[in-house]
């Protein structure tokens, strides 16, 4: 079996020769810390062999549920926020059809996401559209108490109640939440539905392969056991025992902090060059951005999806300040086949690449935009990925993860907590007249005066 692979040339050429190899001994001591529990945040450190301890009779449970909601909805929303619903997305919009709510086929239900905003016109958008459906819902909240969840999950349930009644409802909602404690616990024990737990030593945004990303990827009818043998092979081919110039996790991690700290670059932009991989970036732009966006450090995720944003960000990419590189993800084949036509006329000039594959026009864009940014300044990494299937995703999704186990450890920061995401909590919590936080509301009403 294949595997993806990491080419660092274009970005190695930006760096004083030696630079790559000297971050090696600073990269192995962060792994070790990793293996050996002893990096700050080791009580999050469950997600590092999880691909590799997964019981087959655990993703048949899963699969065995995802198939009854299947039977039973012709929608199944996914309520949660940041990883409770990123890893589940980037994964279901990576393989089904780009068109797929045009083609959708009787059986098949659409699994959509909701909880991730407070939008009042979406929301109120997305109970119209779900009135005289059947549908279910999957609930993801370690707490119960997230503000953007628990708010979406109370009027799912309010609906579904309505138009199934309380017996049919109690089967087609589905809790994943903490094993013993929080508002999510306490009502799914309460109203008898089908749980399943988020470990408590895995964090949100590393999440992707317990049931919070599991089940919904299974509910789309994508193969999980694929998805977790991937990742179960990138977890052998990653280890801490495999040498540095053999592991692109740890090339990558290198790569990124002797880009940040010896050549200035604070800006990684993660492109692609295929539309069905948006949320992969999305995915890793929580994954990055929490885990190293701390201690006024960290390197700044962003993302572009080329070539469509070659047409927007292009010029500042090609020549703005020089503070940014690349990290292209490329799909070496394509699941499809289409030829460029030829057309009589001629209109457009085009007729020189009558015949061709669609990809290799593709592929040249790629090759051709790669030359110019690195002949403009931007250094530039490149994931190949084999194809795009559940299994290559399954070696993707963890590469990203233990690279930035690696690479927060390398910078010098916890990796695993958030504690600048309860900021804006606080300040949203004590607008609202929130019980107990009456001394906060007092304080930041005076500030707005």
């Amino acid at each position: 079996m294949k595997s993806i692979s990491l080419d660092i040339t274009k970005a190695a050429q930006f760096l004083k020769p030696g630079a790559i190899q000297e971050y090696e001994p600073k990269v192995k001591a962060a792994q070790e810390a990793l293996e050996n529990g002893t990096c700050p945040g080791n009580d999050f450190l469950g997600w590092l062999h999880l691909p590799s301890s997964i019981k087959p009779e655990f993703l048949d449970e899963v699969q065995t549920v995802a198939h009854s909601l299947r039977e039973m909805c012709d929608v199944i929303v996914v309520a949660g926020i940041g990883g409770s619903y990123l890893g589940a997305r980037a994964v279901i919009e990576a393989l089904q059809n780009s068109f797929a709510w045009l083609v959708r086929q009787k059986g098949t239900p659409a699994v959509v996401f909701a909880g991730n905003n407070i939008g009042e016109d979406y929301l109120s958008e997305l109970e119209d559209c779900l009135k005289d459906r059947n549908f279910g819902v999957i609930n993801i909240s370690k707490s119960g108490t997230t503000t953007e969840t628990a708010l979406t999950f109370r009027l799912l349930k309010k609906l579904c109640e309505e138009q199934r009644g309380k017996e049919t409802a109690k089967d087609v909602i589905v809790t994943i939440t903490d094993a013993k404690k929080g508002a999510a616990r306490i009502c799914a024990d309460k109203e008898g539905y089908k749980t399943f737990v988020i470990p408590d030593n895995v964090g949100g945004r590393f999440s992707v392969f317990t049931p919070v990303g599991l089940l919904p990827i299974a509910c789309a009818g994508f193969d999980i056991k694929a998805l977790i043998n991937g990742a179960a092979d990138m977890e052998r081919a990653t280890g801490k025992h495999i040498p540095f110039d053999q592991n692109i996790a740890a090339q990558y991690a290198a790569v990124r902090n002797a880009l940040y700290n010896e050549a200035g670059k604070k800006i990684e932009i993660m492109v692609n060059y295929q539309p069905k991989l948006h949320f992969i970036s999305e995915w890793w732009k929580q994954l990055f951005g929490e885990s190293e966006g701390k201690e006024h450090k960290g390197i700044f995720p962003a993302s572009c999806d080329f070539t469509t944003d070659l047409h927007s960000m292009g010029q500042w990419i090609q020549e703005g300040e020089r503070s940014i590189f690349e990290t292209v993800i490329s799909i070496e084949q394509p699941n499809r086949n289409l030829l460029f036509p030829s057309d009589e006329e001629n209109l457009d000039g085009l007729n020189f690449l009558a015949g061709k594959r669609i990809d290799e026009v593709n592929k040249m864009a790629e090759l051709g935009t790669c030359l110019a940014h690195v002949d403009g300044g931007v250094p530039n990494m490149r994931i190949s990925v084999p194809t795009l299937n559940e299994y290559y995703i399954g070696q993707l999704l963890y590469f990203f993860e233990i690279a930035c186990g690696i690479s927060g450890n390398v910078l010098g920061v916890n990796p695993f907590n958030q504690p600048g995401v309860e900021a804006y909590k606080k300040n949203m919590f004590a607008l609202l007249n929130k019980p107990g936080y009456e001394a906060e509301s007092k304080a930041i009403q005076a500030r707005l005066k």
